[in-house]
């Protein structure tokens, strides 16, 4: 055998063996191998278009629990139609007093600042006023003239049982003594419409203000030395526990709003949100707004609900049927869109839904869920941070 002839053995010998390796080599490794190619490429980016089938968190009863998952199953229920009507916080305008001194003076003292909670009687500012010194003049006068006259009447009394002097005299001072008695409870009466009572000591002038009631000074109109008119809005006072929440209602939504009805009231500047009970609705609309007044009465011990707030009222004007419902805290959002974690075998895949009605409590689904499948009804957030974990993962 030749040298050119030894080459050629040994090429076709090669020839040989590549071929049987091609022949021989396993068909799940070539369709291993074409899988994970398929996974390093985007779905959108594959020719034929298809969609990767859902990933898979696997998970185990242990891993539940430990994790707090509560699995529920999908279910025709009754969810309640909410009618949402925007609104605003105001002032309990029962529990709010504009606080003024009904006569003109001279601010001598001021004790009471903005912003500062006060009790009910407690003293705001004190008044210099002359007609306050007149007023309680004439109180003394009155009292002194009482005095003079009880004095006389028990004089003439005894004159005339011992007939030394007329009857007609004794009845006089009789008559004079009932004047007198009436002008005394005239000046006091005149005293107390304007919040004030006799002097104290010497200072006939001093009128002094107080708060009619407990609550928050909203608002202060006057300083050391300044002229207030009897008419001024001196301090503004309101009683915060309680306030209310105005909302418009349109015409055609006024039959489902009732006096009495329970609704509640979400804050939009922050997660918050409360229950009372409609109070009021007008019966007249707007002339600008075409739209009926109504109003929600709230509890606000911790002073959450600031007048002025911005809110929405949801009234729950019905029930009706829905023919697959999960609950509301089942629903998350992965990739942008709507879904719920549900149960599988191994763990939990990821189904997108188009979502219907919601009450707060249950969510309707409208497709990408069957009646009757398992899902994640509470603590969902964790099965989506661990989906973002493993897409994390995959990524790097």
């Amino acid at each position: 055998m030749n040298k050119r002839q030894t080459i050629t053995i040994a090429a076709m010998t090669a020839i040989a063996l590549l071929l049987a390796a091609l022949i021989l080599k396993p068909r799940g490794e070539s369709a291993h191998d074409e899988a994970g190619h398929s996974d390093a490429a985007p779905a959108a980016g594959r020719p034929d278009g298809a969609v990767p089938a859902p990933e898979t968190l696997l998970l185990n009863e242990t891993q539940l629990k430990a994790a707090g998952i509560v699995l529920a199953t999908a279910a025709p229920a009754q969810i309640s139609t909410i009618l949402t009507l925007p609104g605003e916080i105001r002032f309990n305008d029962d529990r709010t007093a504009h606080v003024v001194p009904k006569l003109a003076g001279v601010v001598t003292a001021v004790h009471a600042q903005l912003g500062e909670t006060v009790q009910r009687g407690q003293l705001l500012a004190v008044l210099a006023s002359s007609a306050l010194s007149e007023q309680r003049s004439e109180l003394l006068t009155a009292q002194k003239r009482l005095a003079l006259a009880v004095t006389t009447l028990e004089r003439e009394r005894r004159l005339w049982q011992d007939k030394i002097s007329a009857e007609q005299d004794y009845l006089q001072a009789r008559q004079t003594h009932a004047e007198a008695e009436l002008a005394v409870r005239n000046a006091r009466q005149k005293l107390s419409v304007l919040g004030a009572g006799a002097a104290a000591g010497a200072q006939l002038n001093q009128l002094e203000l107080r708060a009619p009631f407990g609550g928050v000074v909203m608002e202060k109109h006057l300083a050391l030395g300044e002229a207030i008119k009897e008419d001024a809005n001196v301090f503004t006072i309101s009683d915060l526990a309680t306030v209310w929440a105005d909302f418009a209602v349109p015409p055609q939504d006024l039959d489902r709003v009732r006096v009495g009805d329970t609704v509640t009231v979400r804050a939009t500047a922050f997660a918050a949100q409360a229950e009372g009970k409609i109070i009021y609705v007008g019966s007249l609309l707007g002339e600008q707004t075409r739209t009926a007044n109504a109003r929600v009465a709230l509890a606000n011990p911790e002073r959450a609900w600031r007048p002025g707030l911005f809110v929405n009222v949801d009234v729950q004007s019905g029930r009706s049927a829905a023919a697959v419902t999960v609950a509301a805290d089942a629903v998350q959002t992965v990739d942008g869109q709507p879904a719920v974690f549900v149960r599988t075998a191994t763990g939990f895949v990821v189904r997108p839904v188009v979502l219907g009605r919601g009450d707060g409590k249950l969510t309707e689904i409208l497709q990408g869920l069957p009646a009757g499948a398992r899902y994640a009804a509470a603590n969902s957030y964790v099965l989506k941070a661990e989906l973002g974990k493993d897409s994390a993962e995959h990524a790097h």
